[in-house]
């Protein structure tokens, strides 16, 4: 019985999209150099390209790796995927500047759970490790996928930035004499 037919059986509809978080990483733990570099990062000819894209219609993207990608592509480089809808989170990008993607001001548990709940291709979380860290940290990621760079950086962004932890205040009982 094929997955579809367990949801059937079990009263459930259509398998959700999925959210999978594909990256290259360097030996070292980095997606990116210090300055948000990826000319480390190598075609690799073994890799079909074409059938992993084939795979996702919607990118969420971080503000970051948006800059880069039109800094080194332009902002036609989002219109060239055909049938592919980009999200940008960023809290100062302006929809009206960036009208060949959607500007999402803040990471919304309801909003991603109704669009992996859309019918479509898997979801890729492309870039960012910011991102990925919200994300994840918010039980929103199915997979993720690490491509091992063989390459040593130094330094750069991590695949995963420290987490953030709130400071607990702990309250002690002293006797007093």
């Amino acid at each position: 019985m094929d997955g579809c037919g367990l949801c059937s059986l079990f009263g459930g509809g259509a398998l959700m999209r999925k959210i999978r978080y594909a990256v290259a990483m360097s030996l070292d733990g980095h997606i990116a150099g210090p300055n948000g570099e990826y000319d480390w990062i190598g075609t690799d000819p073994e890799v079909d390209f074409a059938a992993f894209w084939s795979q996702f219609d919607t990118l969420l993207i971080g503000r970051r790796t948006y800059e880069l990608a039109v800094q080194t592509r332009g902002k036609a480089a989002f219109t060239a995927f055909t049938g592919v809808t980009s999200f940008v989170f960023s809290q100062t990008l302006k929809q009206q500047e960036h009208p060949h993607v959607t500007v999402v001001s803040e990471l919304n548990a309801d909003w991603v759970r109704d669009l992996k709940a859309q019918s479509g291709k898997d979801i890729w979380l492309f870039g960012g490790s910011s991102l990925f860290r919200s994300f994840f940290d918010s039980g929103l990621v199915d997979g993720v996928e690490v491509a091992v760079v063989p390459v040593l950086l130094g330094s750069g962004i991590p695949l995963l930035p420290p987490q953030r932890l709130k400071p607990v205040l702990k309250r002690s009982l002293l006797s007093q004499r």
